[in-house]
């Protein structure tokens, strides 16, 4: 058996390939080892104005798809802030409380991971 590390689109794969009998097919070439890379796991938090007390989190893992709001956008119990995008589905993330929004911590485009910090709010 041999194991090798493959990287696809920022996600690291461990992958163990057993070794067959010959069959007589021609031999095939194989790609050499690369080293392994770290795989991407939050985006680093963008300082976009001062933190809030209440913390709006991600409840799934994905990649910033949409911004919503904006810092001093007052906002209500259940509207959206943040559009977040996993599996190819849209998951709108809402405000837990009504409140002023005091920062946001990602840009369109980051990859999070669930429990992340997306928005603070006064």
């Amino acid at each position: 058996m041999k194991n090798y590390t493959i990287t696809v689109n920022g996600n690291v794969y461990e992958v163990v390939v057993e070794e067959g009998a010959s069959t007589g097919a021609a031999p095939v070439a194989q790609a050499p080892k690369a080293a392994p890379k770290a795989a991407p796991v939050a985006a680093a938090p963008k300082a976009t104005g001062a933190a809030g007390s209440i913390k709006v989190e991600a409840g799934a893992a994905g990649k910033v798809f949409k911004v919503e709001t904006a810092v001093g956008k007052a906002v209500k119990k259940g509207d959206t802030v943040i559009i977040l995008e996993a599996m190819k589905m849209e998951i709108p993330v809402v405000a837990p409380e009504d409140g002023t929004v005091a920062s946001i911590e990602v840009s369109v485009g980051d990859a999070v991971e669930a429990g992340a910090t997306l928005v603070t709010l006064n």
